[in-house]
């Protein structure tokens, strides 16, 4: 698959699963059947990092913004009104006594797609 096929397959993959958590009646048991890991390896010591918050994030692109030619300037893109796109970003957040751990939904995305394609 090219890479951009990829990162399409792993955009409509987050927004699916984004959606369905919210929609969940029984959040835990949704991402006990995703296979989410309520605790992961620390990557510091001996002691495992749990589950303790799923942080959803949404945010609206109203422009752009791009280096200019030959100029230290930005070029600057307003969208207009029906242009500006709504996107929603899931995190889970892992802690333990000495850490704190943040996975991206679409690095999860990706390791379990990945694990179910082998």
């Amino acid at each position: 698959m090219h890479h951009e096929d990829e990162a399409a397959d792993l955009q409509v993959l987050a927004t699916q699963f984004i959606d369905g958590f919210v929609q969940a009646a029984d959040k835990t048991s949704y991402l006990k059947l995703a296979g989410v890991p309520f605790e992961r390896p620390s990557a510091t010591g001996p002691k495992s990092l749990k589950l303790v918050d799923v942080e959803l994030k949404t945010e609206w692109q109203v422009g752009t913004a791009s280096p200019s030619f030959g100029s230290r300037e930005l070029s600057y893109l307003p969208f207009p009104g029906e242009m500006v796109r709504e996107r929603t970003n899931m995190s889970l957040i892992y802690v333990s006594m000495d850490e704190k751990s943040v996975l991206d939904i679409r690095d999860f995305l990706t390791q379990r797609k990945k694990e179910i394609d082998q």
